[in-house]
């Protein structure tokens, strides 16, 4: 099994990653569209950002469908149906002109970022990768998905001053439907099954049964929330509560003059920052005890959030916060994905995530839409902060409950006590 590991996980891991950069790199933009959208059509702040929440809850309600699709019938399916879901819903949103429009096209994007997401391209690279690598070819995989977002951002800015954005969307649909040239190399081995195949529905039962199945679960929302409110909003809340950049002679010699660039630059710090933090979180999940790992990405999470929102905001401390928080950023998804596969097994890990995931969508929605409401309500993002550091804390008592050892090997708790 080991030999056919090594030889399936090179081309599979660079056309997974290639599909992650891609699809992240349009996802991480959309926060970027937010001012220019809701300024032509003179929108509220909430309305746009409740196409985004929306976008972020079908991500999280496809996630599982797709990855059961990809259990079911074959990975290379559900990207397909994915990509093609993607690009429809960023060309009709070329188009759209009202919030309404512009909220139901976006279940269309969600269910787009779901096929050719994390849930359904992790699994693959699960299971072409030998255990011993597993975890660090989860870091890589994400690691690619971070590089899309320092590109992203930039990418929709610039292309936004020589062209409308609503021609910017078509070529990001050109650009994810691109990615399909790659299917051939995306194959991997089935994963291995000792005595009779366990139906998905045992599978399923058996995780539900597990409490630390429910603490992983409810442990993932405030990833979610944190990473889809500074997506949605760090870009216009830097554009307008940062002090002056006009006389920064360092970013001056970025070509970086406005608030609205150093926005744009932040969401690129965070995703080049965290390309070194998956890759360092790949790497230490497989020496370390996963949750525990977790448990301190969510505690610092808690810590710089809150010391970044109690200071004064101006451009440097946007840049270090930038960068602190992008080594965290998605540190937690090879930790979390290779923390489904350990404890429940690699057949239906496409499900089992998924589901796990559709936890953080559900934060990401919250996040995403509360932000914009609070705006509205209260001139600011104060309160969404601080929501934001309570949830973290959350999160990091959450997982040190969780037992990371697999179901199949524990001993029934009855039995254990009659022993």
């Amino acid at each position: 099994m080991k030999p056919k590991s090594q030889g399936t996980i090179a081309p599979v891991l660079i056309a997974g990653s290639v599909i992650l950069f891609a699809g992240f790199a349009i996802r991480a933009s959309f926060g970027v569209f937010q001012i220019p959208i809701a300024t032509e059509f003179g929108w509220l702040r909430s309305e746009f950002s409740f196409a985004i929440a929306i976008q972020n809850l079908f991500w999280g309600i496809g996630t599982p469908i797709f990855g059961a699709i990809a259990d079911k019938y074959g990975d290379r399916k559900a990207v397909i149906a994915g990509a093609l879901c993607y690009a429809a819903g960023l060309v009709l949103s070329s188009y759209a002109v009202t919030p309404a429009q512009h909220q139901m096209l976006e279940m269309l994007v969600g269910f787009g970022i779901a096929g050719t997401g994390f849930g359904v391209i992790l699994s693959v690279i699960g299971r072409a990768a030998s255990d011993e690598n597993r975890s660090i070819a989860l870091g890589i995989g994400t690691a690619a998905g971070s590089a899309g977002q320092v590109v992203g951002p930039v990418a929709a800015d610039m292309l936004m001053r020589i062209m409308p954005w609503q021609s910017v969307f078509i070529v990001f649909a050109v650009c994810i439907l691109a990615v399909l040239l790659l299917l051939p190399m995306l194959r991997s081995p089935a994963a291995p099954n000792s005595g009779a195949p366990e139906p998905i529905g045992a599978a399923l039962k058996r995780a539900f049964a597990d409490p630390s199945y429910a603490l992983i679960f409810l442990g993932f929302f405030s990833c979610g929330y944190q990473l889809a409110f500074i997506t949605a909003h760090f870009p216009a809340f830097i554009a307008e509560i940062c002090g002056p950049i006009a006389h920064n002679g360092v970013l001056s010699a970025m070509g970086i003059t406005t608030t609205s660039a150093l926005g744009a630059l932040a969401i690129a710090v965070i995703g080049l920052a965290n390309v070194a933090g998956t890759l360092a979180a790949g790497w230490l999940g497989q020496k370390y005890s996963r949750r525990y790992l977790l448990a301190g990405i969510y505690t610092a999470r808690t810590i710089v959030a809150t010391i970044f929102i109690a200071l004064p905001i101006t451009p440097a401390s946007v840049l270090i916060f930038s960068a602190i928080m992008g080594t965290l950023w998605l540190a937690t998804v090879p930790l979390t994905s290779g923390l489904v596969a350990h404890i429940y097994g690699l057949k239906y890990m496409g499900t089992l995530y998924g589901l796990v995931f559709f936890s953080h969508q559900l934060g990401g929605f919250l996040g995403v839409w509360l932000g914009g409401s609070m705006y509205d309500l209260y001139g600011d993002y104060t309160v969404v902060w601080w929501v934001g550091v309570g949830v973290g804390a959350f999160s990091a008592l959450v997982h040190l409950g969780v037992d990371e050892r697999p179901v199949s090997g524990r001993t029934p708790p009855a039995q254990g006590a009659a022993a």
